[in-house]
């Protein structure tokens, strides 16, 4: 999470016409519940009600100041793009990544029987987890004249050349003058 925000709390909370626009009138100047009532023309116990709501999030700070509370916009919240909070960590991403790994294992498992492969999916998906796994018997590094990454590929099915030409095209191997390299 960026900043301890939470991303899916405070869209839903930036999903209402009246937060909008008290967080607009907050990013010209602070103020206190009674004048922020007063400029959008709603009542204070509906001001402070978004008030809180926007400060649960982190969207708005607020601070005492003699008879009355000053609200003010955290700034920092909203320096951030969307792509920032999407690509931010997430709880969610050790499920989704145990989810993979056994959408993986069973793509494996259903394709290969014994080290060999048994045939080459149709589904693109599917075929970038089998040239991933044929992939694993290359060192990284290491330059394989075709020969050797045909017999190496033997090992695993019989059509050598159709693997090989997918793992260069998913960009697992690289091909250079006849040389072939596991991609870093």
């Amino acid at each position: 999470m960026i900043m301890n925000v939470d991303p899916i709390k405070l869209f839903k909370c930036l999903a209402d016409k009246s937060r909008l626009q008290i967080l607009k009138s907050l990013s010209k100047e602070e103020m206190y519940v009674e004048r922020l009532a007063e400029r959008l023309g709603l009542s204070p116990p509906t001001v402070s009600f978004h008030l809180k709501k926007l400060e649960e999030v982190g969207a708005v700070k607020s601070r005492k100041e003699q008879y009355y509370v000053i609200y003010s916009l955290c700034r920092d919240v909203f320096s951030f793009t969307i792509l920032d909070f999407i690509l931010s960590d997430t709880a969610d991403d050790p499920i989704q990544e145990e989810r993979d790994n056994i959408y993986r294992q069973k793509v494996i498992s259903t394709f290969f029987e014994y080290g060999k492969l048994k045939t080459i999916p149709a589904q693109l998906k599917k075929k970038i987890i089998v040239f991933e796994e044929i992939c694993k018997a290359f060192e990284p590094g290491k330059a394989y004249t075709e020969k050797e990454v045909n017999l190496m590929i033997a090992d695993y099915h019989d059509d050598f050349c159709t693997l090989r030409r997918g793992m260069v095209d998913a960009g697992l191997l690289t091909r250079q003058n006849g040389i072939y390299k596991k991609a870093e």
